[in-house]
C-alpha cells in the first residue's frame, strides 16, 4: 500500500500499533515484534484496563478478561516475559516517581478497549499522557478505544461517556482518526457507509479498520496499514 507519515508531537513519540481487536493474525504479530526489536518472550509489558470500566457497556468482567488473557482479543496472553497491571484511576494516589519508573521500565503498554473518552480523561488526570512524548523506546499497543485515544477526535458516533469538557477531543498523538470494528457482526451499525459519514466530519485523514487490521506507526511518524482483512483510508477533500 501507499504509506504516509503522521505528524507526531515534538518530532517523535512512542512506537504505536493501533489495533481493532488485538493481535489477531501473523501479520500484526510480526509488526509488533518489529516495533519491539526483540521477541515477545524477552519483553516486559504493562496492561492498562481502564477503558473497560467506562461507557454504558462497562462492567468488571471485561477488564478481568483483558488482564487475565481470556479476552477474545489477544493482548496479554502473547507470551510476554512479564505482564503487570497499570490501573490509571489508582495513579493519583501513588507516588509519581514510583509509577513513572514502572512505565519507563516497560517495553510495551497494552491498552484495553472500552470507552475512548473515559480512557483519555484518565490518561490526562493520571499524568500518563504527559509521559508519552518521552517514551521513545516504548511500544504502545491499543485495542479499539485504546487505539482511538491517541487520535485527535473520536467523532460524535463514538461518544458514550461524556467528559467534563463536553467535546469529543482525544489526545492527538497522531494526526489521523480511527473507525474500528468495520463490518463487525458484533457492531452491525459500523458499516462502510457509516464510516464514510463519520469521516466526513473529521478534519484530517481517517481510517476505517476491521478485526484483522492494525495501523503501525514508527517513532519517526511512518504509518503503515498491516492487514489480512478490510480497511479504507479517507483523505480530507477526497
Amino acid at each position: 500500500m501507499r504509506q504516509r507519515t503522521a505528524t507526531l508531537p515534538s518530532g517523535g513519540s512512542m512506537k504505536l500499533l493501533l489495533t481493532d481487536s488485538g493481535v489477531t493474525n501473523e501479520s500484526i504479530l510480526a509488526a509488533l515484534v518489529d516495533l519491539l526489536g526483540k521477541p515477545i518472550a524477552e519483553a516486559d509489558a504493562l496492561c492498562i484496563p481502564t477503558a473497560g470500566y467506562g461507557g454504558p457497556y462497562g462492567d468488571p468482567g471485561g477488564p478481568w478478561r483483558f488482564i487475565s488473557g481470556r479476552s477474545p482479543s489477544p493482548m496479554t496472553g502473547l507470551g510476554w516475559r512479564s505482564v503487570g497491571v497499570l490501573e490509571l484511576t489508582a495513579l493519583p494516589g501513588i507516588d509519581r516517581e514510583r509509577w513513572v519508573s514502572w512505565v519507563r521500565a516497560a517495553d510495551a503498554l497494552l491498552v484495553n478497549g472500552g470507552d475512548a473518552l473515559y480512557l483519555c480523561h484518565w490518561m490526562r488526570e493520571s499524568g500518563l499522557a504527559d509521559l508519552f512524548p518521552s517514551l521513545r523506546d516504548t511500544v504502545y499497543v491499543g485495542l479499539s478505544a485504546g487505539s482511538m485515544a491517541l487520535t485527535p477526535r473520536v467523532g460524535e458516533f463514538f461518544v458514550g461517556w461524556e467528559p467534563p469538557t463536553g467535546d469529543d477531543s482525544a489526545l492527538g498523538v497522531v494526526d489521523f482518526s480511527l473507525f474500528p470494528h468495520l463490518d463487525s457482526p458484533d457492531c452491525p451499525e459500523n458499516t462502510l457507509g457509516e464510516a464514510e459519514r463519520w469521516a466526513a466530519g473529521m478534519a484530517g485523514p481517517a481510517y476505517a479498520i476491521d478485526a484483522r487490521t492494525a495501523i503501525k506507526v514508527t517513532g519517526d511518524g511512518g504509518v503503515e496499514v498491516v492487514s489480512e482483512g478490510n480497511w479504507k483510508l479517507f483523505e480530507p477533500g477526497a
